[in-house]
């Protein structure tokens, strides 16, 4: 990679392109903020639901949006990756969650196994050197 990731860009922008390892180092650290709130906030504290939530599903809503930006795809498609996370979380009881999980494993096999596109697209610059045959 020819640049170093801003964290905080990558969760508080969803502009540009973000890169594999990053998204997922992103990603699983959201999931684990998540897991220990609900783990340690109960009863007296749970009206801090009304503010973490939102930070998180934004902050996840900037993660994703940048990942599907550097496979080449709009960011809206981030809505129903996070629409399926919900719908599972924290476990899959119906048949309607059984579509979200196989939203969510089509998400994790296209985001985290798919390289990103080579050469500049329209949400930024490459986030790799090109070798001067692959140029444009």
């Amino acid at each position: 990679m020819n640049r170093k990731i801003d964290w905080s860009e990558l969760f508080f922008s969803s502009t540009g392109r973000a890169g594999q390892v990053p998204s997922i180092i992103a990603a699983a650290v959201l999931l684990l903020f998540l897991a220990v709130y609900e783990s340690v906030v109960t009863g007296a504290l749970s009206f801090l639901n009304w503010i973490v939530y939102p930070i998180l599903f934004y902050c996840g809503a900037c993660v994703v949006s940048k990942r599907l930006h550097d496979r080449g795809r709009s960011g809206w498609w981030a809505g129903i990756i996070l629409l399926a996370v919900v719908m599972v979380w924290p476990r899959p009881q119906g048949f309607f969650d059984f579509i979200a999980v196989v939203v969510l494993v089509w998400a994790a096999i296209d985001l985290c196994v798919m390289p990103g596109e080579r050469g500049d697209n329209r949400y930024g610059a490459t986030l790799f050197r090109l070798t001067p045959g692959e140029q444009n």
